[in-house]
């Protein structure tokens, strides 16, 4: 499709630190719970198993190089890398980042998402049936100098010639626009930051998986909204006001009863993952090719059944065919590799490169 941009999410949760050694034990990263998935019924895949990059570690570059490699061949523009900034200066799996600026390599365009939530440790009670939340590091907004000195923390990165821009300015994504405070002040204090610095400014998108998440009035301090339509699978067939309610009773259900309920055909809510939505102007849709978070949340996990490549195929069609006649042709794609929660693009044993090739196919550029 001429013109379409795909911007994919990028999780840098593959190296160890020493928060997650004292959380979870010596040498933890998101691989220890992908490997150790079992599957839940049969046919179903898992633990899924990377190929041409292995369990890798981003702390070592060739591998940073080979991920963009294999970006490019499938016609990706850029990764939008998650950020976490906690507040008061506490950063967490800063160093993929932070390298990839200092060595300025891979030679491949990058965005950053700030990832403002506060991060859980989450476990299951099977005595009292209850999902327990331990508060590990809380998402804090300290106040304005607490905003600058998040901007001046990544001033090297919006420096970077290879930064990705929208019509000249920088792209910057928020993932909980709702809770910051004093979102317009946020946003006019970078804006005054970034024409001190000779930048020429951003261009701010939110991020939502759920439309009815955008009736909040922050959303329309952006330029755009990157949407993902997966909360609605989760509850088919019924009204926004109980989607809340049938999570939590189909996660519930399944710890209980050990068994997985929340399984859907990917071919039955790919239209779902394509909503009327994606044709609005301002609206930026997301691809999913995947979603099983059993590494995460065992036999409660919400689980994509047959997401081949073949139907990521057909899903990338439909969602570029809504695309093609705007002038935005933005898309977003979650995403790189989020393995834990079965959304990734990498090579894997059982597809090999089946989901890059169906996505360079859908943009009919040639291998």
């Amino acid at each position: 499709m001429d013109n379409i941009e795909v911007i994919a999410f990028y999780l840098p949760q593959y190296y160890p630190t020493k928060e997650n050694d004292e959380w979870f034990g010596k040498g933890f990263t998101e691989w220890t719970n992908v490997g150790k998935a079992m599957p839940l019924f049969k046919g179903h895949y898992q633990p899924k198993v990377p190929a041409d990059l292995g369990y890798y570690d981003l702390r070592v570059p060739e591998i940073r190089k080979q991920q963009a490699e294999l970006a490019k061949e499938a016609g990706i523009s850029a990764f939008c890398y998650y950020h976490y900034w906690f507040g008061n200066g506490k950063e967490m799996l800063e160093m993929p980042l932070r390298e990839v600026v200092k060595t300025k390599e891979p030679d491949f365009p990058f965005c950053i998402c700030w990832a403002n939530h506060t991060w859980y440790r989450k476990t299951w009670d099977s005595e009292k049936n209850l999902l327990n939340k331990v508060p590990l590091l809380k998402q804090e907004y300290p106040g304005e100098e607490d905003v600058e000195n998040h901007f001046y923390s990544l001033l090297d990165a919006f420096k970077d010639e290879r930064y990705y821009k929208v019509e000249g300015k920088l792209l910057f994504v928020l993932y909980r626009i709702e809770d910051i405070p004093d979102v317009a002040g946020f946003l006019e204090k970078w804006q005054k930051l970034a024409k001190k610095e000779g930048l020429p400014g951003f261009c701010f998108m939110s991020y939502v998986d759920d439309p009815a998440r955008l009736s909040h009035l922050t959303h329309e301090s952006c330029e755009a909204n990157i949407v993902l339509n997966k909360s609605s699978i989760e509850s088919i067939g019924r009204s926004k006001k109980v989607r809340k309610a049938s999570r939590f009773v189909f996660s519930w259900l399944s710890k209980t009863m050990k068994v997985p309920l929340n399984v859907h055909y990917y071919s039955k809510i790919r239209p779902i993952l394509s909503p009327s939505i994606f044709k609005q102007e301002r609206i930026v849709p997301t691809l999913l090719p995947n979603w099983d978070n059993t590494p995460r949340r065992q036999s409660g996990a919400m689980i994509l059944k047959d997401a081949t490549p073949e139907q990521f195929y057909l899903h990338c069609k439909d969602v570029f065919n809504k695309v093609k006649e705007k002038n935005n042709k933005l898309v977003f794609l979650k995403s790189w590799n989020e393995w834990g929660e079965g959304n990734y693009m990498e090579p894997c044993l059982k597809y090999g490169h089946g989901y890059l090739e169906s996505l360079r196919k859908a943009l009919e550029k040639k291998p």
